[in-house]
């Protein structure tokens, strides 16, 4: 296979930026991730690859459940904030508002929109887990487009 062009291909892929979140007991997980897609109608369904090294996936996989915020276009601050794991404090993960969702997961007050559910199929192959979701719950703040990789000047995949 030529790397080069398979890299290339993959990074042709458009992908959006979402905060996802699960509540495993007490611990409050959240990451910024980019590989999501609906997967089903009926059931609504979604797909979304995570690292399987990280405190994110350990709670996913614990708790069962998800809360998966979708940011809009000029986010990239709050994005970029959940690269790393905030400790919720006072009603906010960093500076940013949230609620607990009825997974227990955090719901960003600020995001366009949101869906949560039940997890249904974890597929452990790679370094990340392609972690599949029903989604039970869901709400819309506000239309907005999605904020995207290329908007924020990087990349991640290939």
């Amino acid at each position: 296979m030529d790397e080069q062009a398979k890299k290339a291909a993959l990074l042709m892929i458009p992908y959006g930026l979402y905060v996802l979140s699960s509540k495993n007991g007490d611990a409050l997980a959240t990451g910024t991730v980019n590989w999501v897609t609906q997967a089903s109608f009926k059931p609504p369904l979604v797909a979304m690859g995570v690292k399987k090294d990280s405190g994110l996936f350990a709670a996913l996989k614990g708790s069962g459940t998800f809360s998966l915020n979708v940011l809009g276009s000029g986010q990239k601050d709050m994005a970029f904030s959940f690269f790393r794991h905030v400790e919720p404090e006072n009603g906010k993960l960093g500076s940013y508002a949230f609620h607990a969702g009825e997974s227990g997961g955090a719901i960003l007050e600020d995001a366009p929109a949101w869906v949560e559910g039940a997890i249904t199929d974890i597929i452990e192959r790679g370094d990340h887990a392609v972690v599949i979701g029903e989604v039970t719950n869901a709400g819309v703040n506000r239309e907005a487009k999605v904020l995207t990789l290329e908007e924020c000047g990087v990349q991640y995949g290939g």
